[in-house]
């Protein structure tokens, strides 16, 4: 139970977000380290330790994990954007 709590509230840093959703963008670590001038070994820290706090074994359970836990929005989906309440009541 504690590991479903651990995955439910992972508290990931700002980087970790960030390196989340560029994993979830389709970016490899060497890509990522590129992108965020930091080195391939550092990103490959950030993912054992992103996939630690999140309980998942790979990127994409990790990417799951962003997209239920609402961490990540890919192509507008998950983009937390509701639909206009009033006019859902006014049809």
């Amino acid at each position: 139970m504690a590991t479903e709590k651990t995955a439910s509230e992972a508290a990931l840093s700002e980087r970790e977000i960030e390196i989340v959703d560029l994993v979830a963008a389709g970016l490899t670590n060497h890509e990522i380290a590129a992108r965020l001038d930091i080195s391939k070994r550092t990103v490959d820290n950030h993912i054992s330790n992103i996939l630690t706090k999140t309980a998942t074994d790979n990127r994409v359970s990790l990417v799951r994990w962003a997209l239920q836990w609402g961490k990540v929005c890919l192509d507008n989906v998950n983009c937390c954007a509701l639909p206009n309440q009033s006019a859902s009541s006014d049809s």
